[in-house]
């Protein structure tokens, strides 16, 4: 067994010896294809600046068994290629203090915040049962592909749990990122809850990911994808698939996908939340077996959102089962030209049990629920109307409203089943 130094450089398979070593330099891996066993050892940095454990252009590296603590960030890697970390603890890393600022989800590589390991632009990477608790961000993902990251615990977090920034075709499985909150003030007794931390940051052109039987509730989000830059340039985020997971009990929003197409959603929890689900300018989704039960504003919201399925889900105790509504932003219509009304929805054989509306349907509103200015040489009557949107074999049963559609065209209602609504099955002004 090995006394590991401060700044040491390894270049063939070790075992450090058991215990706590102050390397505010921290190591550097400098050859391929070794095993660097912690051995239960751990490494300690300084102010929290630095890596603890650095790799550039490795291949076949292992790190197990070791603990990492007051870095910048505690394992590195960049350009590298089948790697496994496994079983190492990583905490204390750099963060930004609490109750200050708004997060910016925009971050490069290089003033990323803080965390746990730190991934750029490396490929086959497998991140396995790892403890990454307490860091402003557990895992940091960049230009990277292929990724297997199972059995991660980021939980307390208090940026982002599990980042992906142009980061594709990865498997995120059985992992925690429960917690992963922040508190931005804006005046003495107010501010914002959540202030953009979450379990899951999805962002920047990262498409094709398999999320599987991850937990990400009571943070700012649960699970946070965004297509479009600050510059209102297109970079979506499609393709995704999201399976068994659970983003209860946020303050704002369980399954969050803008500006992105394909995404499907498949067995999920979204419950308790401000909103379920919030889908805004994006398209061509499918929405499958979902429960969304006690949010305050809607189960499904989206503005200028197209050609979605919605089927088998079940909306209990919402104000809105299902909330979808036209918002013209001219901005927004360069990037995603398509996205210019909302249109083409199937919404069938779901199940809408005691809420506010079961289903609403209007032109022209603010998140849907009150009027939103258009053009001043527009008609608001005939101005961007949501069309052929289909509600078809669904159960609607002791909902105040069923359904309610305002200044739409084309809305097809059929086969559906009516029980016990307290004011009125379906309405259309």
């Amino acid at each position: 067994m090995t006394i590991p130094t401060d700044g040491m450089l390894i270049e063939q398979d070790i075992v450090f010896d058991p215990g706590v070593y102050f390397l505010p330099n921290g190591i550097t891996i400098a050859a391929d294809g070794l095993t660097v066993d912690g051995n239960g050892a751990m490494i300690i940095g300084s102010n929290r600046a630095g890596r603890g454990l650095t790799m550039h252009g490795r291949k076949g590296v292992i790190v197990k068994n070791l603990a990492v603590r007051e870095f910048e960030h505690g394992i590195f890697a960049e350009n590298c290629s089948e790697l496994l970390i496994t079983d190492c603890r990583v905490s204390s890393t750099a963060e930004v203090r609490a109750n200050t600022i708004f997060l910016d989800i925009w971050l490069p590589w290089d003033k990323a915040y803080g965390g746990g390991i730190l991934l750029v632009n490396s490929n086959q990477i497998r991140v396995i049962n790892n403890d990454l608790q307490h860091n402003m961000c557990g895992l940091l993902s960049y230009g990277c592909r292929n990724l297997e990251v199972r059995g991660n615990n980021a939980n307390y977090c208090s940026g982002f749990g599990f980042h992906l920034f142009e980061t594709s075709d990865c498997l995120y499985e059985d992992n925690s990122a429960d917690y992963c909150c922040r508190w931005e003030p804006r005046g003495e007794r107010y501010g914002h809850m959540g202030a953009d931390a979450t379990g899951f940051l999805i962002i920047h052109n990262s498409s094709r990911n398999l999320f599987r039987r991850n937990l990400a509730r009571l943070g700012g989000d649960g699970f946070f994808l965004a297509g479009l830059s600050p510059q209102l340039q297109p970079v979506p985020c499609n393709d995704n698939r999201f399976e068994e997971n659970d983003g209860s009990y946020s303050p704002n929003i369980a399954f969050e996908a803008t500006f992105s197409s394909g995404n499907v959603w498949i067995n999920n929890y979204a419950n308790f939340c401000n909103y379920g689900f919030w889908l805004g300018f994006s398209s061509n989704g499918i929405l499958e077996n979902n429960q969304m039960t006690g949010c305050r504003q809607a189960g499904i919201a989206t503005e200028m959102g197209f050609n979605f399925q919605v089927r088998h889900n079940t909306f209990r105790e919402n104000e809105h089962g299902i909330l979808l509504w036209s918002k013209h932003i001219p901005a927004f219509l360069d990037p995603y030209p398509g996205n210019n009304n909302s249109y083409a929805w199937q919404i069938e054989e779901n199940t809408f049990i005691h809420n506010g509306k079961g289903i609403r349907i209007a032109a022209n509103q603010d998140h849907g629920i009150r009027p939103y200015k258009v053009p001043e040489w527009q008609d608001i009557k005939r101005f961007c109307r949501p069309y052929n949107h289909a509600v078809r074999g669904n159960i609607f049963q002791d909902n105040r409203i069923a359904v309610e559609v305002l200044d739409t065209d084309g809305t097809v209602q059929q086969n559906n089943i009516f029980e016990h609504n307290v004011e009125n099955n379906f309405v259309e002004n």
